[in-house]
Parts: structure tokens; C-alpha cells; sequence
């Protein structure tokens, strides 16, 4: 097994992995460390990342891509809409007001949800890691925005989960670019934290980061993002630009086409790169529309003017991000920038004028999230052995619960995790009710969410349960917000208080037993525990006092409660998530698609092989086979050659597996009798090589032997040279288009035989040889041994 960590990003895809020696990033099938996030659909199969890429432009109805700005979020959002007039496939709203998208596939008009499209991509990932590293991967780690809402998240493991794999965490991005960032550096003060800003500007987000870091130990204190501004959103001001000009110009609208528009997209992003290095940059493409060549110039100074009030929103998640973190800009002691789109020279000076330092740029800017959640999966697995270090993240938002009878505790607007928590985080709420009720989570302040999200998230039945006399009894209630980020009601249990007496001895259990029940709460980090309970509906926070977990405190006779648990059940209906119904149809659907791919491959490399087979034949009958077929073979052979050409190119370019396989099968039952000839050759001069050799090594071994062997030695040999002499003679006559009269198995028979033959006569000289007078035996055996030594 082997541990991974992907990043998905709104453009391209980066893969980490955790190896002996460290991290490093997988190189695809095209030798690239970065991915397409792109998936294609053709006639019969799918292309997915480089191949969808290059699918794009001839197919762009069919084509997908930006599908992280989709999952998990609902059709009618304003920033949906916003995106999805950009992008040239076939959309509509689908089931709980999420997102269908619409193509055409093996026929027929279909349609998938961004969840199925993720898990595409997800999939093809896992295929690249799995070649690359000889090995199954199944653990990951996987990047995510900080805003991600609830159902994104879980939008995401619903995707991991169809393309088979199995994330022991979604992190932040900001998160494992910290990650990566302070776990190899040894310079960090001891006397007290050093405080790092990261701006990661993305293809479509900016997210920005302040970490405290000190030796072993990495805490967030804040995140802030906008999630419509990245650097796709320059290349747009661009496109526009162009766009205008090249219709007053060249009078063509490419907002017509959705070809020409990806074209001009694609030329516009490189030309942002150019102007990232130099002070102005051309723009050429060929044969744009109408037949049209285009051409453009833009200055840097320019492209900053156009570009000017994009560059000023940089500057907002920024200062919110400081602002959160309870922090001054002469705290911050380094500023990072990374992200694809982060290339941009003012945005320099933007960052510079709210942290007043220069960024760094010390950090690879495409790879460092993929990186750090490989790191943060080594981590978590227990494969890998990695030094301590302590990992504490904060959650962005604020999260409260709400009964049947109003908020669940008392912190303003029914907040149970404030924003900023650490996580992964559990609480118990502790609610006095007599039958079964609701408790739904939902996000406390709209303002802390990116724009048009609902601020839903689940609803929990707990029940049903039965107590006496309709009375209300003690219900305890843990909630977790776990590691990913999602937000559960993890069990609930009904508790009987039964009043005895008993000794200190008891009350120890009685008190260890009642914690265990309603008192654990996990920190932010992993591994720690703070005892602390939410109170009943009221919302009175108790401590929990140290002398629950004491030791005995007396031998006196006391009153004591004996707790009895019962177990409610626990049903929870997130809001546009997936049922176990669907999550298991989408896995059967990915199953048949990824069959269907593999077959297509197997067909294609069934046609490749018969075309190769034309062409290589056709050379060989020209040149190495010409002496081994007579003239109404070659004939019969290039005629079919010709017809198998000419019908791969015409009838048989759509063809199945089978029907090209028989083709070959057919083709071969025609050549093979000449290439066995050609074949046989060979190997009849080298066996007959074989049989030569094998004479004379005998006949030198031959005049060591008494006079008897020796000859008869010596007429083996003879007659062996003598067959082949005249079977080499009879094959000699016949020409090389004539099957042979003297097979190359025929020689490796004789030579067996001949050499069986002669050790069976070298083994019989080494017996002692006896005379008759018996006296003299002795001294002539020693004599010939020692000649035989000689």
C-alpha cells in the first residue's frame, strides 16, 4: 500500500506522494506533474485529464471541466449561474435543486451530477498513482477550500468513495500548505511563535492563511477567501479585451462560438504568463472563425489598468484574514504567495501594502497543497513513520444546533462550534425530553459564508425510545465536528439515574462511568481531550471537576447514582446529499463507463495491431521473406493485404474487438507457412551448426580411448557427418519457396541421439578391463588408469 495526496484543482490536478526519502509529486502518462481536470466524453469512451484536454476543442459541447466550482452547490446560486455561462456544456437544475449536466454518449443523451464527474477524475488519478507506483492506492488525503460548506465536503468523500478510495482526511488547502511549509524547517524561534501569512490565489479562489508555528507544533489562527476571485478571472478581462477589439477589427463575435471562445480563453491565459515576466506580450491565432487569423498586442501597464479593481479585492480577504487572527501587520514575521494564478506582478504590491513586507515566493506554487497532504496522510497512516508534529486547524464558520423546542445552548444564535474552533471537536449536549425529536444543524451567520449558499446542513431524528408515564428523562446527545470538516450527530443514549447507597469506592466507578458518558470532548488536535459539556436546553456549560477521575476520597457511606444507558437511534438527512441508493448506483454506473473505456482500448489495440501487421508484412514480403514465398503466395498475400488496408479505412474503421482479431487470425493462416520457412532457415543453420560442433568435440575426445571404443566412437562420428551431408545436399536442391526436406527439429533429434550414443560408449571405458591371468590384474588396471590420467 501507499499513501497519497491529491489536489484537485478548478484547472489542473497535482498528485503527492509519501515515499521513504519524502515527498514527491507523480509524473502522468504525458510525463507532466500537473493534470487536467477535464473529462471528455467521445462517441464511445471518455477522455479524462490530458486526453480530455486535448478533446476539448473538437468537442466542446461534451467536454466538462471547472467541475470543483459545481459540487455540492445548487443550480439557482447567482455564482452558479455566473459560471456556467462561461462553459459550453448543457446544464439544468436536478433533484433538491442541485446540478445536472447534460451530453451526448454511446448514442443517447445522458446525464451526470458534478459528484459523478469528480469521482471521474478522482478515479483517473488513483489509475495514474496506481502505475506509477506498482502498487494499490487507497488511503489519500485530499485538498479543499476552506469555505467548503458541509455538503461540499461531503460531496467529495461521496466522490472518493465511487472512484474507490478512501481519504483519511479532507484538508484545507491553506492547512497542508502550512503543513509542508513548517514541518522541514528547523529555524523557528523558541521563545515564542513565528507567524506566517500564505495567499494562495487559485484558478477560480484566493484563500489566505495566518499560522503560528513553533518547534513541533503548527496552529491556524485564521482563514479568509473570496471564492469568485482567482486567475481565470484575469484571463476573462483579457478575453473581453480581445474580444471587442477583434470584432471592431476583424468584424467576427467569438462569444458566437463556443470553439473560437476556448481558443481565445486558452491564448489569453498564456499571454498573462508572458506579461508575468516581460513588459508587453503579442496575441496570434490562426484561423480563430469565419476562417480568420487574429492578431493582438497588450502592454503590462495596460493589462494592471484593466485588471485595476480585481487587484484591489486581493487585498480583502487579506485584512479580514489578519483581523481574525487577532494579529498586527509587525507580528507577521513572513509572507508566502503561491497558486496558479498568483504569477501576477501587482499583486505583489497589493500584498505588500497590508502585511508591509515583500511576499516570498519559496514555495512551489502549483504543487505545495498536493505535497502537504501527502505529508498529512503519512501522518494518519500507520505505514509510515513520521517525526511528531502537532497539527491544529480552525473551522471558518460558525455552527449551531436547534431543537424542537428552540437553540440547543446559550452562546448568541445557537452557536455550538464558534468559528475559529479547533477540529476535529466533539461535544455532548445533555436535553430533557420524554418522546422522539429533531435536531437540525445549520450555519449561524450567512455573512461568514460565500455568497447565495444556503445556510442548511442536516436534520437528525433521534428516536424513537420509550420511558414511563410520559415523563422527561435525561437524553445525552454527542455531536462531532470530525475531521473532514462535517458535522454529524455521532449517537444519543437515554440515561436512568437509580439512587442507592454504597461506599467511595463505588462513587470512583460511578463517577468514571458517568464522564465516560457526557463529559469527552476532542480538541483541534488529534489527540487531545478537554472535558467539557454543554449543559440541558437552558445551555448552562458545566466543568467538569478533577475529582471525577480522583482517587478514593474516604470509606464513609454516601449517596450515590447508578447510571443505566440505553442506546436511541440516530437517523440523519443531510440536505442534498446522496442516499446509500444512489452513492451505490453511481459506483455501478462508474463501473460499466470504466468498462466500457477499457474495452474501446482493447478494440483500439486490435485495429493498431492488424494496421501494424499490414504495413510490417507487406515490408517483409518485399524484402526478407521475397525468397521464402512462391509466386502465387506473394501474389495472394498483397491482394489480401491491400483488401484489409482498404477496409480498415472504410467498413472496418468502427469495428469490434473480435471481428478485427479474426482479421489478423485470417492474415496470419496466409503468411505464417513463409515465415516459418524464413524461421526455419535460421534455426536449421544453427542446428546444424549444433550437430558439426558436436563431431569434432567427439572425435578430439575420441583418441583418448581404448583401440575398440575408440573406433566405434570414430564411425558414429562418420556416420552422423555423413547423413548430414546428404540431407544438407537434398535441401540444397530445393529452392527457397519449397517447404524443407531437412527440419531444423530433425537435426536437433539426430544430434541427441549422436551424443547419447557416444557417451553411452565413453561411460563403458571407464570399467576396470580384467585379463585372464588374474595375478597381473592389479598392476594393469593402475597403468591404464594412469594412461587414461595422461
Amino acid at each position: 500500500m501507499s499513501v497519497v495526496g491529491f489536489d484537485v484543482g478548478n484547472e489542473n490536478c497535482v498528485i503527492g506522494v509519501a515515499k521513504q526519502r519524502g515527498i514527491d509529486v507523480i509524473l502522468n502518462d504525458e510525463s507532466n506533474r500537473e493534470t487536467p481536470a477535464v473529462v471528455s466524453f467521445g462517441e464511445k469512451q471518455r477522455f479524462i485529464g490530458s486526453a480530455g484536454a486535448a478533446s476539448a476543442t473538437m468537442n466542446p459541447k461534451s467536454t466538462i471541466s471547472q467541475v470543483k466550482r459545481f459540487i455540492g452547490r445548487k443550480y439557482k446560486e447567482p455564482a452558479v449561474q455566473k459560471d456556467l455561462k462561461l462553459l459550453p456544456f448543457a446544464t439544468s437544475e436536478g433533484p433538491e435543486g442541485g446540478i445536472l449536466i447534460h451530453l451526448q454518449y454511446m448514442g443517447e443523451k445522458q446525464s451526470f451530477t458534478p459528484v459523478q464527474i469528480m469521482a471521474m477524475l478522482f478515479a483517473h488519478l488513483k489509475q495514474i498513482a496506481e502505475k506509477n507506483l506498482e502498487t494499490d492506492v487507497s488511503d489519500c488525503v485530499i485538498g479543499i477550500p476552506s469555505y467548503f460548506t458541509d455538503l461540499q465536503r461531503r460531496a467529495y468523500l461521496y466522490a472518493a468513495e465511487i472512484a474507490g478510495l478512501k481519504p483519511l482526511r479532507l484538508m484545507h488547502d491553506g492547512t497542508a500548505t502550512a503543513l509542508g511549509y513548517g514541518i522541514y524547517k528547523t529555524d523557528f524561534s523558541a521563545g515564542g511563535p513565528t507567524n506566517v501569512v500564505f495567499v494562495d490565489v487559485g484558478h477560480c479562489d484566493t484563500q489566505v492563511v495566518v499560522a503560528s508555528f513553533e518547534p513541533g507544533h503548527m496552529k491556524i489562527l485564521s482563514h479568509a477567501f473570496d471564492s469568485d476571485l482567482g486567475g481565470r478571472d484575469f484571463d476573462e478581462v483579457l478575453f473581453r479585451h480581445f474580444a471587442a477589439n477583434f470584432k471592431e477589427q476583424y468584424n467576427i463575435d467569438v462569444y458566437s462560438n463556443a470553439r473560437a471562445s476556448i481558443r481565445l480563453r486558452a491564448a489569453c491565459e498564456k499571454l498573462k504568463k508572458v506579461l508575468s515576466a516581460n513588459p508587453e506580450a503579442p496575441l496570434n491565432i490562426e484561423c480563430l472563425m469565419d476562417e480568420k487569423d487574429v492578431k493582438g498586442f497588450i502592454k503590462r501597464e495596460d493589462f494592471e489598468k484593466l485588471s485595476s479593481d480585481l487587484l484591489e479585492k486581493i487585498g480583502i480577504p487579506c485584512r479580514k484574514a489578519l483581523h481574525d487572527s487577532g494579529l498586527t501587520a509587525d507580528r507577521i514575521h513572513t509572507l508566502e504567495l503561491v497558486g496558479s494564478g498568483s504569477r501576477i506582478p501587482a499583486m505583489g504590491r497589493i500584498l505588500n501594502s497590508v502585511f508591509r513586507k515583500e511576499p516570498g515566493r519559496t514555495i512551489n506554487a502549483s504543487e505545495c497543497v498536493a505535497r502537504g497532504c501527502a505529508l498529512q496522510c503519512a501522518m494518519l497512516s500507520p505505514i509510515f513513520r513520521v517525526r511528531e508534529y502537532e497539527v491544529q486547524d480552525s473551522f471558518p464558520f460558525s455552527i449551531g444546533f436547534a431543537s424542537d423546542e428552540g437553540p440547543v445552548c446559550t452562546l448568541s444564535n445557537g452557536i455550538l462550534f464558534p468559528k475559529g474552533h479547533s477540529f476535529p471537536s466533539m461535544k455532548v449536549l445533555t436535553l430533557q425530553r420524554s418522546s422522539s425529536f429533531h435536531l437540525e444543524a445549520f450555519y449561524t451567520n450567512q455573512n461568514e459564508l460565500p455568497p447565495g449558499v444556503s445556510d442548511k446542513i442536516s436534520k437528525s431524528t433521534i428516536g424513537p425510545f420509550q420511558i414511563p408515564h410520559s415523563e422527561k428523562t435525561k437524553i445525552k446527545v454527542k455531536i462531532q465536528l470530525n475531521l473532514h470538516g462535517i458535522v454529524t450527530v455521532e449517537s444519543a443514549c437515554l440515561i436512568k439515574d437509580q439512587t442507592s447507597h454504597s461506599t467511595s469506592e463505588n462513587n470512583v466507578d460511578t463517577h468514571a462511568e458517568n464522564m465516560e458518558v457526557s463529559t469527552r470532548e476532542a480538541s483541534g488536535v488529534m489527540h487531545g481531550l478537554d472535558v467539557e459539556q454543554l449543559g440541558k436546553t437552558t445551555g448552562e456549560v458545566e466543568k467538569v471537576p478533577k475529582s471525577f477521575c480522583a482517587g478514593p476520597v474516604g470509606h464513609d457511606t454516601r449517596k450515590s447514582k447508578a447510571v443505566k444507558r440505553q442506546d436511541i437511534p440516530v437517523s440523519e438527512s443531510v440536505d442534498g446529499g446522496m442516499t446509500l441508493m444512489e452513492l451505490s448506483q453511481a459506483q455501478e454506473k462508474e463501473c460499466q463507463l470504466a468498462e466500457q473505456d477499457i474495452k474501446v482500448e482493447r478494440t483500439k489495440d486490435k485495429k493498431n495491431t492488424l494496421e501494424a501487421y499490414v504495413y510490417e508484412t507487406r515490408n517483409k514480403l518485399l524484402n526478407t521473406y521475397r525468397s521464402f514465398a512462391t509466386d502465387s503466395e506473394r501474389e495472394g498475400i498483397s491482394c489480401n493485404l491491400q483488401e484489409t488496408e482498404e477496409w480498415l479505412y472504410e467498413d472496418g474503421d468502427d469495428e469490434s474487438e473480435h471481428v478485427y482479431a479474426e482479421k489478423l487470425e485470417d492474415l496470419k493462416k496466409m503468411v505464417d507457412p513463409v515465415e516459418h520457412r524464413y524461421k526455419e532457415e535460421e534455426a536449421r543453420a544453427q542446428a546444424t551448426q549444433n550437430l558439426l560442433n558436436s563431431i569434432v568435440e567427439h572425435r578430439m575426445a575420441a583418441g583418448s580411448l581404448p583401440a575398440s571404443e575408440k573406433e566405434t566412437v570414430i564411425n558414429e562420428c562418420n556416420k552422423a557427418e555423413q547423413w548430414l551431408r546428404e540431407k544438407f545436399h537434398q535441401q540444397e536442391a530445393l529452392p527457397g519457396n519449397a517447404d524443407p526436406v531437412l527440419w531444423s527439429s530433425e537435426i536437433k533429434r539426430k544430434t541427441e541421439a549422436f551424443e547419447a550414443m557416444c557417451k553411452h560408449v565413453m561411460r563403458h571405458k571407464s570399467s576396470p578391463q580384467k585379463t585372464e591371468d588374474g595375478s597381473g590384474s592389479d598392476h594393469r588396471s593402475k597403468r591404464e588408469d594412469d594412461m587414461d590420467v595422461d
